[in-house]
């Protein structure tokens, strides 16, 4: 797959109790993305549109960087045990995330750039530890 430069950065946050203490993987999948989404405001991103869900899948965050819209997909993690959070994002993903990005773009003209953004949250002595990889991968 070609591979374009990113960039990418990475911060701690506040404590990660409140995701370890959530009941189900839903859940903890739903206060990640809340907490994805208030990090990325404070990194400058205006938020469009979280969890869009289309004919072609399912977007978790739409923001503006810039002049370029970004789709976003965030992925938390409670251990390092398989690797860090933005490797769960593979080519079955990054598909399934242009599908849907291609059919949101469908409903609403742009005239700027696009690109995809991964943002990573790596649970690492009960804080977060945030990986923000921008125009992280192609659309295939």
């Amino acid at each position: 797959m070609p591979r374009r430069p990113r960039s990418g950065s990475r911060s701690r946050s506040d404590s990660g109790a409140a995701f370890r203490s959530q009941p189900h993987n839903r859940a903890k999948g739903s206060e990640a993305e809340r907490r994805g989404v208030a990090w990325l405001r404070r990194q400058g991103y205006r938020v469009l549109a979280v969890n869009v869900t289309n004919r072609g899948g399912e977007i978790d965050v739409v923001a503006v960087d810039g002049d370029t819209l970004c789709f976003i997909e965030i992925k938390a993690r409670a251990s390092d045990r398989f690797g860090p959070a933005v490797l769960a994002v593979d080519a079955t993903k990054r598909r399934k995330l242009a599908r849907a990005a291609s059919a949101y773009l469908a409903g609403r003209p742009w005239e700027g750039p696009c690109r995809f953004d991964v943002l990573g949250m790596d649970l690492v002595d009960g804080a977060f530890e945030y990986t923000l990889l921008r125009d992280a991968f192609l659309a295939e």
